[in-house]
């Protein structure tokens, strides 16, 4: 009943993933979420998430921010990592994702997610049949609405962890 929330994969962080790794196992593009993914709700592109895009260009492989804001907030953090975007998203439904493989020129064999949020992020990447990495939240203050879903996230993963789940399969 709760497998549809399951993520593939856990990692302590979008920068502590093996994204050579996954290049070498066919990988050719990463969508990611932005906001507690890969900076603090909010936050502009740091040097750190600048340099994973250009590690990431460098490997080869293919980005794309996917996310349930307003084109302001997205299209500047993809101007400043250089990556293509999809803002007002509206995950959890497959059509975002489904358009993110499609401008990546990529499938669901050849693409993975990473994001922070069972409900929104892998409930909708495991619907388009993407492979799923749930990353810790960056920043412990969120809004509201998110902090709710975190109670009931961690109910999932409590029996996510109980049936073998590893949190640490990429830390």
């Amino acid at each position: 009943m709760l497998e549809p929330f399951y993520p593939d994969q856990e990692s302590g962080s979008a920068y502590a993933i093996d994204y050579e790794k996954l290049y070498e196992q066919g990988i050719r593009g990463v969508i990611f979420d932005i906001d507690n993914t890969l900076v603090p709700h909010g936050a502009p592109a740091d040097e750190r998430a600048k340099e994973l895009f250009a590690k990431l260009r460098q490997i080869g492989l293919d980005t794309l921010l996917l996310s349930n804001n307003k084109e302001p907030r997205v299209k500047s953090f993809a101007d400043d990592v250089g990556s293509k975007y999809i803002y007002k998203a509206g995950k959890p439904a497959r059509r975002g994702y489904e358009e993110a493989m499609r401008r990546m020129n990529t499938d669901p064999r050849t693409t993975v997610f990473v994001g922070d949020q069972l409900f929104t992020d892998v409930w909708g990447a495991k619907k388009a049949g993407i492979v799923t990495y749930l990353t810790r939240p960056i920043h412990p203050k969120e809004e509201i609405q998110i902090v709710l879903k975190r109670r009931l996230e961690a109910v999932v993963l409590h029996f996510y962890h109980k049936k073998g789940g590893n949190l640490h399969a990429c830390d």
